[in-house]
């Protein structure tokens, strides 16, 4: 079987890229793990239905994208890419392969991990996951919750929770105060951005809702969570808790780019890897493009449009087709970025401390402790911590563990993050059977 492109995920950048590949000709097949369209932005969203503007652009998107004429296959899970443009993927638990001339890469973010003391009691997740929880299940959080970190996902959060009926019992503020004079000359460009922010925030002071500026938190509780410990002007602060949910912004997942071997550039804006790619979301390799928030994290708008141009630059390789219509849209991405400077600036990641006790990968049990010890007998990057440690060696294969297990060898060796390499990917990219692949032959 051969197809013109594949496209892996079936988020914004995705379902915009089929929609607009189809239009122009090309056979496209898409592969998602979730059950239907939208990815995590939009999930689950054609059965709950819209509350906003932006969920009924969502939910046009989605039906566009539905009735595009694509091979859309769900529940797929890709976990091989080969050199010639062989995907695999697994699928009611049959592994599955096809050929693809272009491939794009469009599987988004992972939310940043926070390894505070006590991240991994039960009763403490991420906000991004509790999101998810109530989308797909409309799982509501109790009273007791309290919410910790920084980033526009925690007050789009608990505005929904409220609009549910439900509510929470404050906001651990862990965002630098000083971070808002320096976005302030980016607020002309993301008015529309700031006065939605507002909204989300004047629901919660309506609500009654307490938003602490804090530091040095602490998940603390014998079998499970019970209280919360932070710094807040100057004192130390202790209150009960049934859940804690953590955030602090998204990242690329860059696992099948790294596997690839695609170029890869340090954004030290996020604090983070990210695929080098040109003007059509092209990378190093020469089937391989990426778009959306895999290649640069700026939101669900910017996504749709880099999902759009990378398909005309996918038709133009392979059909050599007039790509003008790109340029507007290129023009229109120019200004979102330009909106996006004001949240990453206002939300720059955080830097916070981590005592030596802090588990850091949890597949491996690996503590930020052993880590540094590594470091200190000889371990110089991430690849060498795995024969160390294990670190990064369990089922996520660093996806949880990666961005912060970085972090503590760049600072234990006093080097630039950039000059530390990330972990090194290969395929398979998820576990597999010995059924699934005795699958592939024919």
């Amino acid at each position: 079987m051969e197809t013109d492109l594949l496209i892996a995920g079936a988020g914004p950048a995705g379902m915009a890229a089929a929609v607009q590949a189809t239009r122009l000709g090309l056979r496209v097949v898409v592969l998602d793990e979730n059950p239907a369209a939208g990815g995590r932005i939009w999930q689950a969203l054609e059965r709950r239905g819209a509350i906003d503007a932006d969920e009924a652009d969502g939910n046009a998107l989605i039906h566009a994208f539905n009735a595009c004429g694509a091979a859309i296959h769900f529940n797929a899970g890709l976990w091989g890419i080969e050199a010639d443009g062989t995907v695999y993927w697994t699928e009611d638990n049959i592994a599955r392969s096809i050929r693809a001339r272009r491939v794009l890469l469009a599987t988004g973010t992972t939310e940043r991990p926070m390894p505070i003391p006590g991240w991994t009691l039960p009763g403490v997740m991420t906000v991004g996951a509790a999101q998810i929880a109530l989308k797909t299940a409309g799982l509501l959080p109790d009273a007791n919750t309290w919410i910790a970190g920084q980033g526009p996902l925690i007050p789009l959060y608990v505005s929904q929770v409220l609009k549910a009926g439900s509510r929470i019992a404050g906001i651990l503020d862990l965002s630098n105060p000083t971070a808002r004079w320096r976005a302030i000359r980016h607020a002309p460009a993301a008015l529309p951005e700031i006065i939605k922010g507002l909204g989300w925030l004047r629901a919660i002071r309506r609500a009654g809702i307490p938003h602490i500026s804090a530091s040095a938190i602490h998940a603390t509780g014998e079998k499970s969570l019970s209280a919360i410990s932070f710094r807040s002007r100057g004192r130390e602060q202790t209150v009960s808790a049934d859940l804690l949910l953590l955030h602090d912004g998204v990242v690329p997942s860059i696992q099948l780019t790294r596997a690839l071997g695609c170029a890869h550039e340090w954004n030290r804006e996020h604090d983070c890897w990210q695929p080098i790619t040109n003007e059509w979301g092209e990378t190093s390799h020469p089937l391989i493009a990426v778009a959306g928030d895999g290649a640069g994290v700026a939101g669900a708008a910017a996504a749709i449009l880099s999902g759009e141009i990378a398909a005309i630059g996918a038709a133009k390789a392979l059909a050599a087709i007039d790509t003008r219509t790109a340029a507007p849209l290129r023009a229109r991405l120019v200004r979102i970025h330009a909106a996006r400077r004001f949240i990453d600036t206002l939300f720059a990641p955080l830097n916070f401390a981590t005592d030596d006790a802090t588990l850091v990968c949890r597949c491996e049990d690996v503590t930020a402790g052993e880590i540094r010890a590594a470091v200190k007998t000889g371990c110089l990057g991430l690849n060498q911590l795995k024969a160390f440690t294990r670190c990064g060696m369990g089922p996520c294969q660093g996806r949880m563990c990666g961005a912060s297990a970085h972090r503590f060898v760049a600072i234990a060796r006093g080097l630039d993050p950039s000059e530390i390499e990330p972990f090194r990917a290969r395929f398979p990219a998820r576990p597999l059977t010995v059924g699934e692949l005795a699958a592939l032959d024919p």
